[in-house]
C-alpha cells in the first residue's frame, strides 16, 4: 500500500525538499504551511507531476489550541484523498531561526522558539498519534548546533536539544506500537533560513564550508533524500537516534 507522510512546513526549504523526495520514492504527502499558500500549492502541483497525490493544509505549529481542528482536517483529507483513516509518517520540520547573542535574547524570542520547536512538536505529535499507523515513523528536525556552538544560537540550540531528548522518549513510549522516532540534525544549509544567511552571504558560506570535511555547505538536496530514506522499509530497526547530516561539520 502507498505510504502517506505528513510533513510540516513543506511549502519551502528543507520541508519542501523532503516532501518532493518522499514523492520521488513513491510516497504520497500531506504538507502543511503557516503562510505562503501559493508556495504550498506549487509543491502539491510538483508532487502530482511526479504521479503522486498531495494535499496542503494550513497549520501554525506554534498555535497549540488549533491542533484539534487541524487533526480533523487531516482526518478529512485522508478519507477524501486516500479512503483511509491513518497515515504512515510524521515529519516535524516546521520552524524558524533566531540569531541573537545570549546576553541580548529577549523573553519573547525565547518563548517563540520553544513554542514552535518544542511545545508545538510535543503536542502536535501527541494530537496526531491516534492517526499514525502502528509501525509508522516520526522524524523530528534538530540541528548540528546541538553538537557544536556558533555565537547567537543559544536559545535556538537549546530548543533543538530539547527535541533530541523528546525524540528518545517518543521512541520509548510509541515503540509498543512499532513506531520509530529519530532526529535529523542538518549542518549549515543553503536555504532561506535566517533570511538566506548561509546561502546569500559569502562570508557565512565560506566560514561554514571551511569547517566541513566535504568542503562545502549543504543544500536541500542533501537533506530531503536522507529523511525520505529514513522513512523507507530498510530503516525499520533504527529508532531513538540523532542522525547528523552535515557533511562532517566541525569534526
Amino acid at each position: 500500500m502507498t505510504t502517506v507522510s505528513l510533513v510540516t512546513g513543506a511549502n519551502r526549504g528543507l520541508g519542501r525538499n523532503t516532501a518532493l523526495s518522499i514523492a520521488r520514492r513513491g510516497g504520497d504527502v500531506i504538507l502543511t504551511y503557516r503562510s505562503g499558500a501559493d508556495g504550498a500549492q506549487a509543491v502539491v502541483d510538483e508532487i502530482e507531476r511526479l504521479g503522486r497525490k498531495a494535499v496542503a493544509l494550513q497549520l501554525d505549529v506554534g498555535a497549540v489550541a488549533s491542533f484539534p481542528r487541524f487533526v480533523e482536517s487531516v482526518r478529512a483529507a485522508l478519507r477524501s484523498a486516500w479512503g483511509r483513516d491513518r497515515f504512515d509518517h510524521l515529519v516535524n520540520n516546521a520552524g524558524h531561526g533566531e540569531m541573537t547573542p545570549f546576553t541580548e535574547t529577549s523573553e519573547a524570542q525565547f518563548d517563540l522558539l520553544f513554542d514552535v520547536h518544542v511545545k508545538g512538536v510535543f503536542f502536535l505529535t501527541q494530537a496526531l498519534a491516534p492517526l499514525l499507523e502502528d509501525g509508522g515513523r516520526v522524524v523530528n528536525f534538530s540541528s548540528g548546533l546541538t553538537r557544536v556552538t556558533y555565537p547567537g544560537f543559544s536559545a535556538y540550540s537549546a530548543a533543538k536539544g530539547a527535541i533530541e531528548i523528546l525524540t528518545v522518549y517518543m521512541a520509548k513510549e510509541l515503540g509498543a506500537r512499532g513506531i520509530t522516532a529519530n532526529a535529523i540534525a542538518p549542518g549549515a544549509i543553503e536555504t532561506d533560513f535566517l533570511g538566506g544567511a548561509v546561502r546569500d552571504t559569502p562570508a557565512y558560506n565560506e566560514a561554514f564550508a571551511s569547517m566541513t570535511a566535504l568542503g562545502r555547505v549543504g543544500t536541500p538536496d542533501d537533506i530531503g533524500p536522507a529523511v525520505a530514506s529514513l522513512l523507507g522499509p530498510d530503516n525499520r530497526w533504527v529508532t531513538a537516534q540523532r542522525i547528523e547530516v552535515s557533511g562532517g561539520q566541525n569534526i
